[in-house]
């Protein structure tokens, strides 16, 4: 029986027996004999807001002993589907591995601390004339349906009689065919990953980005919660022309203000720059009540968001990822090497902003909408590639 895994969060699944720990992200669908969860979601999004146009890759790990299944995904227009470099979010992790902190920039002399491995180094038939298959293809190892529907119990009937063994419920189908989304159907064949002793498989499929047209930049996040038992855990690397955010109780300013304005407290004050000083005025005030909001979402079991860097691409970056710029990281060489994979996706004079989040279930009722970064009335521009005193180790 072929599994349709929802991906919401831009994610295909994977298929475990027992639960994974909190730091993996599942987007789980029960059948009658097979469950499918997602460890972790990963996926890397750019916007173009003159030309109101996203793409997100993704790149779908899953485990499972289900014979074959599927994902779907939504986008708010139809999408043009590319095959990515295999390696992608490897080297986009060894890409934003922090930098080595400024010792000289700091009062007290700290040891710089270890930033690597910070990263997980993530029939044109259907029996109803209301769903129409708009395009079919395959894209790297696969097969792909672009679909539109009117109504949900269609949809839910057309999945059903193509051999897709939803669980999800038709709400949710609802949600987006009301907002007259496209779905993108994509099926999986576990034949092409490894297998485990115990006959189920492990592995990731090609990256496959998404281009479409889009008013603004989202993420489809609702459409996971079905599949979810009680959190996902979701790590996005967002290009723009500016610093980027999640809105509201999502925010990553509630730890990341706290954290950078404890940092600049240990700089040598000359060292610091005059932006850089006229934020931590901007900041200080507010740092408290970031402090109590953090201790209020988790008293709601709510985990807040969390930066992990944060940079305006420069010609020098761009040189890295050519080969003609040294790299002062940690990290294999042969990974080091394949940075050439970014070249052309990472470009200069956008940021780029490397956050995280895990979602608890009831956070998940709509989908995402990333804003700019910003505390209160000012633009949050503050860039975050070295190890701090205060970095997470």
């Amino acid at each position: 029986m072929r599994r349709l895994l929802a991906f919401s969060a831009l994610f295909s699944a994977a298929l475990v027996a027992v639960p994974r720990p909190a730091d993996s992200a599942c987007c789980y669908f029960a059948a009658k004999d097979k469950d499918i969860l997602q460890p972790a979601q990963k996926a890397f999004l750019t916007w173009d807001e003159a030309e109101k146009v996203e793409t997100f890759t993704v790149q779908p790990k899953f485990e499972g002993n289900a014979v074959d299944f599927g994902m779907v995904i939504p986008t708010p227009a139809r999408p043009k589907l590319d095959e990515m470099p295999r390696e992608f979010f490897k080297e986009f992790a060894v890409f934003t591995i922090l930098e080595p902190m400024d010792i000289s920039k700091y009062k007290n002399r700290l040891y710089p601390r270890n930033a690597a491995g910070g990263d997980e180094s993530l029939k044109a038939g259907g029996k109803k004339p209301t769903v129409k298959v708009l395009e079919a293809g395959v894209v790297g190892s696969l097969d792909y349906k672009i679909i539109q529907a009117s109504k949900a119990d269609d949809l839910y009937e057309w999945l059903k009689d193509n051999k897709y063994s939803y669980s999800g419920d038709e709400a949710t189908l609802d949600f987006y065919i009301k907002k007259a989304w496209f779905f993108t159907v994509m099926k999986i064949d576990p034949m092409q990953m490894k297998k485990k002793k115990d006959g189920s498989y492990e592995g990731e499929v090609t990256p496959t980005r998404f281009t479409f047209a889009s008013d603004k930049l989202v993420y489809p996040l609702k459409i996971t919660q079905i599949s979810v038992k009680d959190k996902t855990e979701a790590l996005f690397y967002v290009q723009a022309a500016h610093k980027v955010d999640l809105p509201g109780d999502f925010s990553y300013e509630f730890t990341w203000t706290p954290m950078w304005s404890q940092a600049a407290g240990f700089a040598v004050p000359e060292k610091l720059t005059k932006d850089e000083s006229e934020w931590l005025k901007h900041v200080q005030p507010k740092v408290q009540d970031d402090l109590k909001k953090v201790n209020d979402l988790r008293g709601k079991k709510h985990e807040p968001a969390t930066l992990e860097w944060a940079k305006k691409i420069t010609e020098k970056d761009v040189g890295l990822l050519e080969g003609k710029e040294t790299y002062n990281r940690e990290a294999p060489k042969e990974d080091v090497e394949k940075l050439k994979l970014l070249k052309g996706h990472v470009k200069k004079g956008q940021f780029v902003t490397k956050l995280r989040k895990v979602f608890a279930k009831d956070e998940m009722s709509d989908d995402l909408e990333f804003v700019r970064a910003r505390v209160g009335d000012k633009a949050d521009d503050i860039e975050y590639y070295s190890i701090l005193p205060t970095s997470p180790p």
